[in-house]
């Protein structure tokens, strides 16, 4: 089996904590033109914030929200702010920190978790992100997705291996904790080479991973890809041969932040099969159970 997030914070923090998905207003070096204007092809025009709170003009209304989200369910728990939408170091340090500050204020919230790019990280953001840290927890995570070229190019991730190398290097220097992204099922890629990509991340240092499954989303390339019969998606079965692969490249000291990702149902266009959530976790916990 894997060390999962929900020990992890237990150990960590003496309970269950819950993410709150925030949109902080950000954008992307991909999107604004720096790099690019039509984002990653696999990238919805919310900046895989999907189930993120809408950006309202106000941190503490969208966490509110976020809350009254997972009401019912909490007992007693605590909550992680979470900048999901877009790329959420990607402006000036004045305005990230008053927006980091405003997250991590509340008695209630344990910390930081912040998505964005290792391209986006200047060493002034990441002195930022060293002084959060010593108040609360702050975790960085980085969409790195594969390590393989024709892959890197198809997906225009934009940024060439060794700049993720120096971010994560730099991020544990200040003493923060580092999570990677990677996405299995990409078009070409085998379980053997989505597994060298997980390889790659832990001995960079990573502290935690999140495996994603590559679904199709309405409106973006992805999808005209897939409509025009260019690529195809795994099937469930294969899904588990591809993250069973990865997992054995996982010590039991990193942390496996979630085994799939799914996008809102009312965009995915394929696997339909990834919509069952409940289906699709029990059938992977049971095939990783020893």
């Amino acid at each position: 089996m894997y060390r999962s997030l929900n020990e992890h914070n237990k150990e960590k923090f003496g309970c269950k904590v819950y993410k709150l998905a925030i949109d902080g207003g950000f954008t992307c070096p991909n999107r604004d033109g720096t790099l690019g204007t039509g984002g990653c092809v696999f990238c919805s025009g919310e900046g895989s914030g999907e189930f993120a709170e809408k950006d309202c003009g106000s941190l503490a209304q969208q966490l509110e929200r976020a809350k009254a989200r997972v009401a019912a369910k909490n007992k007693g728990g605590k909550y992680m702010a979470y900048f999901q939408s877009f790329t959420n170091t990607y402006g000036p340090v004045e305005k990230l920190e008053k927006l980091y500050r405003q997250a991590m204020a509340g008695k209630d919230i344990v910390g930081l978790a912040i998505g964005t790019r290792p391209d986006c990280l200047p060493p002034e953001v990441v002195a930022l992100l060293g002084e959060l840290n010593r108040e609360k927890s702050v975790s960085v995570e980085l969409g790195l997705q594969t390590i393989h070229p024709n892959s890197i190019r198809y997906i225009r991730r934009g940024y060439e291996n060794e700049v993720y190398l120096d971010g994560v290097r730099r991020l544990k220097e200040a003493g923060v904790e580092v999570v990677t992204h990677i996405i299995l099922g990409l078009p070409g890629e085998t379980a053997q080479m989505a597994a060298q990509s997980t390889s790659f991340a832990v001995n960079a240092g990573t502290d935690g991973v999140k495996f994603h499954l590559l679904h199709v989303l309405k409106g973006t390339d992805l999808e005209k890809d897939y409509r025009a019969g260019k690529i195809s998606c795994l099937s469930l079965e294969e899904y588990g041969r591809y993250l069973k692969a990865c997992l054995e490249q996982v010590p039991s000291h990193v942390v496996v932040h979630r085994i799939t990702g799914d996008g809102a149902k009312r965009d995915l266009v394929a696997p339909l099969w990834s919509g069952d959530k409940k289906r699709v976790l029990n059938y992977l916990n049971g095939i990783l159970r020893p």
